[in-house]
């Protein structure tokens, strides 16, 4: 019976170490089958939707809340009549300005993988898709940016504490409160 035992974990670790083994060989199967094989459905899914995707941590971690989350804590946060609609607002606008640029940064991508689908790509076209690709990626992050940063003046310095503990960094520095310049 001990010696069936020992047998079994043998087995079991040799399984275990080929497994990773494998993983750590092929950590990219199953993704050329994507349809943007640099995005994932989920990367596709929050572009097209307007969703940060992280791309505002530097703001969100800095004391500076976004409009989503603002309006999804409006109860928490005790936002005003007026306050809710002024998030509303930035939130609107936000998606109009993010959306489109989630949507260009998918065809930039979908291009870029064409191009090394069809083996077409040259050091120049390959140069030029990735300045296309960094430009959106920067202006849909800025964008994200911008709107945390319109959002704190909408809120007290109470309101956007009370943000900070409810989203978890409560023992995060908060900015002092000023308006910027829109």
């Amino acid at each position: 019976m001990k010696n069936s035992l020992h047998v079994v974990a043998a087995a079991l670790a040799v399984l275990i170490v080929s497994s990773v083994t494998a993983a750590q060989h092929a950590p990219y199967a199953g993704m050329q089958a994507r349809s943007v094989k640099a995005l994932s459905e989920q990367q596709l899914a929050d572009l097209k939707a307007g969703r940060g995707m992280g791309l505002a941590l530097a703001a969100e971690l800095n004391g500076y809340p976004g409009p989503t989350h603002v309006l999804e804590l409006s109860k928490e946060l005790s936002l005003s009549t007026q306050q809710r609609e002024q998030v509303e607002s930035l939130f609107a606008a936000m998606k109009r300005e993010t959306i489109p640029l989630g949507e260009h940064l998918i065809r930039l991508e979908s291009d870029l993988d064409g191009l090394f689908a069809s083996k077409s790509i040259t050091q120049a076209s390959l140069k030029s898709s990735m300045n296309n690709i960094g430009t959106v990626q920067g202006d849909l992050r800025a964008a994200h940016l911008k709107y945390h940063l319109l959002t704190l003046d909408v809120l007290t310095p109470q309101q956007v504490a009370r943000y900070s503990e409810l989203r978890g960094y409560a023992q995060s520095a908060q900015p002092n409160h000023i308006t910027h310049p829109r």
